[in-house]
């Protein structure tokens, strides 16, 4: 028995050859050069938000652990210093990079990932394709979508998402083609917030075994033990897991290759670029200092040829 993919393939190739009345193993399958701009999703300049409860607890959890940091990082060690400088340097390098996380947060949770517009897969706009004898589209499902080249169905987006590497509950988002600079720049500052607080609690707890527990903090010697302790602890679990995620997002940038198809092991059939080139696409074009704002829209520069896939 026939899948529904196989049999939606089926179905496309069938009204290809009906409609120019040549058999079906007289050409060869081809892929359709189709502009970028075709399979944009029409609501991509608008706010994009998914309604997953698990994700939207995922996402509060994450800001209010950033708030959990800032509060202690600024009340029970900065704030009682006896240090001008060391608070005020130390407070904008951590506030600052907080607010690059946070930024970068929201960013890849509420861009459109990379959307394939959902039931466009039509008899009329088929039609409209004009495929040739052998031709096919690549038609899914769950969506009712035609789905580009390196596109896969998120079950919890309930969209093709293009260039899909993984959908990430943290974000409340797919990860995708036109919000990864975004994931990435998000993991690149939480790791680097985590270092610095993991380096300034070391520092206060050296400071204040030297001098008296009463003196280094606002709060009481047992409050403020237990709120460094768990700041350490928040710290280093979110160290290690965000410089994974980090590591393995600049990999899978650099060989272009997501991580749903590294998973699947899938053949290949896109053009191999350099590593420079990759980056440039998911980051923009030209470098500059852009490339880590996340307030910085990635100037994609021309837009790609996609391919539907047949």
């Amino acid at each position: 028995m026939k899948s529904p993919v196989h049999r939606c393939r089926d179905v496309e190739r069938a009204r290809a050859e009906a409609r120019t009345g040549l058999g079906y193993l007289q050409a060869p399958e081809q892929r359709i050069p189709i502009s970028k701009d075709i399979i944009t999703s029409s609501s991509a300049s608008a706010m994009w938000f998914i309604r997953d409860a698990c994700g939207i607890a995922c996402g509060v959890i994450t800001w209010l652990l950033v708030l959990y940091a800032e509060f202690v990082v600024v009340f029970v060690m900065l704030l009682p210093s006896k240090n001008l400088t060391y608070s005020v340097l130390n407070g904008l390098v951590f506030n600052g990079l907080a607010f690059l996380a946070l930024a970068s947060h929201f960013r890849a949770m509420c861009t459109d990932p990379g959307a394939v517009p959902k039931g466009n897969a039509t008899k009329e706009y088929i039609e409209s394709l004009q495929l040739k004898p052998g031709q096919v589209v690549y038609k899914c499902p769950k969506c009712c979508s035609i789905k580009p080249d390196r596109a896969h169905h998120c079950s919890v987006c309930k969209r093709c998402i293009r260039k899909m590497d993984h959908h990430c509950p943290w974000v409340n988002n797919c990860v995708g083609e036109s919000n990864q600079k975004y994931f990435v720049l998000f993991t690149m500052y939480i790791a680097l917030i985590s270092l610095h607080s993991l380096a300034m609690v070391v520092f206060h707890f050296l400071y204040c075994f030297e001098d008296d527990w009463t003196k280094c903090s606002s709060f009481s010697p047992p409050a403020t033990v237990i709120l460094l302790i768990l700041l350490c602890f928040e710290a280093l679990l979110f160290l290690i897991f965000t410089s994974v995620m980090f590591g393995t997002q600049v990999h899978s940038i650099c060989t272009d290759e997501t991580g749903i198809e590294q998973l699947k092991k899938e053949e290949r059939r896109w053009a191999k670029k350099t590593k420079w080139m990759n980056m440039r696409a998911v980051f923009g074009h030209p470098f500059s200092i852009l490339w880590f704002s996340p307030l910085a829209t990635p100037e994609q520069g021309k837009a790609e040829t996609y391919q539907y896939v047949v």
